[in-house]
């Protein structure tokens, strides 16, 4: 098969660079890249995308490789029928990883077509890092990174306000954007980048939040195969998604007319509140995911359509969302019924494997957003802690440990977590790991040993977990609780 690049598919030419994407990963390219896809497609929109490696380890040479380009494979059911979709994604035009290259990186604020940056990081990406300095190359952060690019910018067009830019963070964070603003006005401040550059940035640049939407369980390596033969090319980045997607954007009438989607048959909403999109999705979606996810591999599922296929799984996730997460939500029940069935068919979507261990990635940060709310609503709402949630926060902790049964688990997050943890665990005292996970306000942004009956709870999951595994832990433990 002939090697993906643009010389043999005849796609030469590039677009203008347009947008600074922050991620290469799946999400991405699954999801933002396919959206500015479609608008160059039907709004003639003509915006070429610069990726930025977010740490010192990616694909962008694998995208380089392939001169940006890659295949996305969607999938899925709508109201009944069947649908399956090839796209050849060919809208980055560079790749560039300010860790091995860190003047490549900066020359990007000096492209004249820039307009915007986007990024999805995870919800551990959008962090103040206190030992960023402005000389690094790079600083380690995100926002640290973005300020530094923005620094350079503002100094080679001298403050030029036209040159000011929108920024669209995605990572699933509440307040994505604003919190993304506040961290780079602290860096001007820590690094004395002045007063001029500051108000350039309030003033010049436009910060939007967002919300995202759409399951993507990126490489289908136990069907790539199938995958394969329907190309003439060799891709090493396919990209497979449902095609489901839902993108909720803050923002008014200038956003509207700076991105044209209703020229297109894409689901993005720009609107003046995104908040009972996001709490709803965050909440359902995500937080079921994330619940999952240790839960059910503990168990012996590996996919998410195993984990609600299964009686005892699918149950306990199902009485999770259902009896326990909508009962915290203030909104109209039957909608949230309604968006919750619809939650379950994708999970249920034939055509997509969502491997459990692509979602566990900093599964601490995840947990904190999309399931502890709902933990802490719940018992504020009735007096008590969920039984399922609760027992899915004591998983996630057992999880953390490492190993199960002698194998290796698919932990990813920061060394210092994964680290942590490992010493948390060293004692191997059920009491003693709850009480020292819960206590950790880093993690949690409370002291969760201080929530009634909590620690005892996960104590005694963590105990029934290890005697009994997961189904008959569960049986014993919801008997107490």
């Amino acid at each position: 098969m002939k090697k993906l690049n643009r010389a043999n598919l005849g796609l030469e030419a590039k677009r203008p660079i347009k947008i600074v994407q922050f991620g290469e990963g799946n999400f991405l390219r699954a999801f933002i890249d396919y959206a500015f896809q479609e608008l160059n497609k039907k709004a003639n929109f003509n915006a070429g995308i610069a990726v930025v490696q977010p740490i010192d380890r990616g694909l962008v040479k694998m995208l380089n490789d392939q001169d940006g380009l890659y295949t996305l494979f969607m999938k899925g059911v709508k109201k009944g029928k069947e649908i399956q979709e090839v796209e050849l994604i060919d809208n980055i035009v560079k790749a560039v990883d300010p860790y091995a290259d860190f003047s490549d990186y900066l020359s990007l604020a000096k492209e004249e077509s820039l307009e915007f940056v986007i990024s999805n990081t995870t919800e551990a990406g959008i962090a103040y890092v206190s030992s960023d300095t402005a000389n690094m190359q790079p600083p380690s952060s995100f926002p640290a990174k973005l300020t530094v690019l923005l620094h350079e910018r503002f100094k080679h067009f001298n403050g030029d306000a036209s040159k000011g830019l929108t920024i669209i963070p995605c990572e699933l964070i509440n307040h994505n954007s604003e919190t993304l603003k506040e961290i780079i006005l602290k860096y001007i401040s820590d690094w004395n980048l002045g007063d001029d550059f500051k108000n350039w940035i309030l003033e010049s640049n436009a910060f939007h939040s967002t919300l995202v939407d759409r399951i993507v369980p990126g490489y289908p390596k136990d069907e790539i195969e199938e995958y394969n033969a329907q190309l003439d090319y060799a891709d090493n980045l396919i990209v497979a998604a449902e095609v489901f997607l839902l993108w909720v954007i803050e923002g008014g009438d200038d956003l509207k007319a700076k991105l044209p989607f209703d020229k297109t048959d894409l689901d993005v909403k720009i609107v003046d509140d995104m908040q009972p999109y996001r709490t709803r999705k965050v909440r359902i979606l995500n937080g079921a995911h994330t619940a999952m996810v240790p839960f059910s591999y503990l168990y012996g599922n590996r996919t998410v359509k195993q984990s609600v296929d299964n009686d005892f799984t699918g149950k306990f996730i199902n009485e999770a969302v259902f009896n326990e997460i909508i009962d915290t939500l203030e909104m109209d029940r039957n909608e949230l019924n309604s968006f919750a069935d619809e939650i379950f068919d994708r999970f249920r979507n034939p055509f997509i494997i969502h491997n459990l261990s692509s979602i566990a990635l900093n599964s601490i940060s995840k947990f904190t957003v999309r399931v502890l709310p709902s933990l802490l609503g719940y018992v504020d709402v009735h007096g008590k802690i969920p039984t399922n949630l609760t027992f899915a926060f004591a998983c996630l902790i057992r999880f953390y440990k490492g190993t199960w049964n002698g194998e290796t688990l698919p932990v990813q997050d920061g060394d210092d977590i994964v680290a942590n943890f490992a010493k948390i665990w060293e004692s191997n005292d059920f009491d003693k790991v709850a009480n020292q996970a819960l206590s950790i306000e880093e993690y949690w942004g409370q002291d969760l040993t201080k929530v009634a009956n909590l620690t005892d709870a996960v104590a005694l999951a963590l105990k029934e977990i290890e005697a009994n595994g997961i189904e008959e832990g569960f049986a014993n433990y919801s008997k107490t609780y």
